[in-house]
């Protein structure tokens, strides 16, 4: 169980470090993701921890410049009804990585293992196969050749109500706050024992859990970067170089009138003119 923190008494990675570090790390991610296509592997990361513990931010920090023909993000909704009488690990399986893609999952199966456990979504018995059938599911799939990564998002108490107290007051991040993520508060200590659980029953040596310390957001977005890079065995790729051709003088073609054309309404023009 992660120990309270005072945000004040973190000390925080530099915005300037931050920042400058990040370009290259992405720059690096983009080297990787154009070795992953022309190889052809198959990169699956998972992303689970508490709530509020910055796993949206590492990700889209990861995928922000990434080709997103190769690369996609995987965060389901609440099961269907249908979803919900199919084998538990079957809506997962279809969103795995093909040869060449990278897939991010915020938040995966283990939901199974960590919300439903805790807040009664899921029977002893559902939950106990669980447990049981996730490492061999996972074994197949590193079997197959799956580059297969698991992180877990660590946050303090104190840190992660500061974190929701936030979002209260920021119209652009209310609809990250839902009531399970309320119920994770007075629920803290039951989520800890679930994360235990599932720790000691599928940490493996073929899938192993890497724990991110996340109170410095700023920091878990590097180390959470730097890890993955150095779990993927890539080869460093240099862009190709690319000749922009001249562009050829016009010959017969016109335009036409550009007020035949329906224009949207030029708003940044009127806030440059409400500025003066």
């Amino acid at each position: 169980m992660s120990k309270s923190k005072k945000s004040g008494s973190i000390k925080r990675v530099s915005k300037s470090l931050y920042e400058q570090e990040l370009e290259r790390l992405q720059a690096e991610l983009v080297s990787m993701q154009q070795w992953v296509i022309e190889t052809g592997a198959r990169v699956l990361v998972i992303f689970e921890g508490r709530d509020a513990a910055g796993k949206g931010g590492a990700i889209k920090r990861i995928v922000q410049y990434l080709n997103p023909r190769s690369a996609r993000v995987v965060a389901l909704p609440t099961p269907s009804e249908r979803e919900r009488g199919q084998w538990y690990f079957q809506r997962y399986i279809e969103h795995l990585p093909s040869t060449g893609e990278i897939v991010l999952m915020d938040r995966s199966w283990y939901n199974r293992a960590g919300v439903e456990r805790v807040m009664g979504y899921c029977s002893d018995e559902q939950y106990h196969r669980f447990l049981e059938q996730v490492p061999q599911v996972e074994k197949m799939l590193v079997d197959d050749g799956i580059i297969l990564v698991k992180y877990w998002f660590s946050v303090s108490d104190t840190i992660q109500e500061e974190r929701f107290r936030s979002r209260l007051e920021d119209p652009m991040r209310r609809w990250k706050l839902s009531d399970t993520d309320l119920f994770s508060i007075t629920r803290w200590e039951d989520y800890s024992r679930a994360k235990d659980d599932m720790f000691a029953a599928t940490d493996q040596d073929f899938s192993p859990w890497w724990t991110i310390e996340s109170d410095d957001k700023r920091a878990a977005r590097l180390n959470s970067i730097k890890h993955l890079l150095d779990q993927v065995p890539y080869e460093h790729r240099e862009p190709e170089k690319v000749t922009i051709p001249d562009r050829p003088v016009a010959a017969s073609y016109e335009r036409p009138p550009r007020d035949e054309s329906k224009l949207v309404i030029d708003h940044a023009r009127t806030l440059k003119a409400k500025k003066k």
